[in-house]
């Protein structure tokens, strides 16, 4: 049987990107090799601390929330092998979105992919050309040089997101004095958070 290390399952809205204030149903995995500094999921990373749970235990808790769509999310969602998990939900109704670094080959079928690349561990190739949004955060001046680079791999008519990094109090004037010379770019923000949601 196949199963997955959740560290948890909740409903609530979208907080960032394009989807954001639709209500989903997130399951996040654990496990991720990325590692970044600033990680607010750092509970993620092994994924030995979190409990394994079989697709179809996941299906029935988001069947049960009806959301407008689930996200897959982590750590990082692309150590595990997503197929089983997309089937089961596709073959509920459900919609799928994953939030992934994309530093591994896609697995499963989806509806919406946001990539969020890291340069701690860049993006696998394959999964440049299946972006549904492209989203950066930005912690330090130097993020934006690498947010370009990632916009350069993308498809063109994809929406490209600066989020600033939650602690990085610099961060937002960075971004919106950047996307005032450059207007291809969107900013993005973290809304649950300032609204207290989970």
């Amino acid at each position: 049987m196949v199963t997955y290390p959740v560290v948890e399952t909740f409903h609530s809205l979208q907080g960032e990107g394009s989807w954001t204030g639709a209500s989903a149903f997130f399951i996040r995995l654990g496990g991720c090799d990325v590692h970044c500094p600033w990680c607010d999921q750092k509970e993620t990373w092994d994924a030995r601390r979190s409990p394994q749970t079989a697709p179809e235990v996941l299906v029935e808790a988001a069947l049960a929330a009806r959301p407008r769509f689930v996200v897959i999310t982590g750590g990082e969602p692309l150590l595990h092998d997503l197929g089983p998990l997309t089937a089961v939900l596709a073959q509920a109704g459900l919609r799928r979105h994953l939030e992934t670094s994309g530093a591994y080959a896609l697995s499963g079928r989806f509806d919406w992919i946001t990539l969020s690349p890291k340069p701690y561990k860049p993006p696998h190739p394959s999964l440049y050309p299946q972006t549904s949004e492209l989203k950066v955060v930005v912690a330090q001046p130097e993020d934006l040089l690498w947010a370009e680079d990632q916009s350069r791999q993308v498809p063109e008519n994809r929406p490209r997101y600066l989020q600033p990094e939650w602690g990085t109090a610099e961060a937002p004037q960075w971004i919106a004095d950047y996307i005032l010379g450059r207007p291809h770019w969107r900013l993005s923000l973290q809304t649950h958070k300032y609204l207290g949601l989970r």
